[in-house]
């Protein structure tokens, strides 16, 4: 999977949960999303567990603190997945 491919769906995964639509439909890797996106950090872990589920990875706790962007959860992600089909 290519990262503007795991970029699109982490916004399709993050539109439930985010209280500002508009700056979703802005976003770009650097967009934070508490901050930006106005994410409730308790629902954080429901777009971990999302995330987890979508792109067919385990993200462990020290790798979902880290998360603050959406481009941070792309690089978890992308670093995830497997490489033989998703090579670089």
């Amino acid at each position: 999977m290519e990262l503007q491919q795991v970029f699109d769906k982490m916004v399709e995964i993050l539109k439930p949960f985010v209280k500002d639509p508009a700056a979703l439909a802005n976003a770009d890797k650097d967009t934070h999303l508490i901050d930006d996106l106005k994410v409730n950090s308790a629902r954080m872990v429901d777009i971990i567990i999302e995330s987890e589920d979508a792109f067919e990875v385990e993200i462990d706790d020290d790798e979902a603190d880290s998360i603050e962007t959406i481009g941070d959860a792309v690089r978890v992600i992308m670093g995830k997945m497997d490489p033989v089909t998703n090579p670089s």
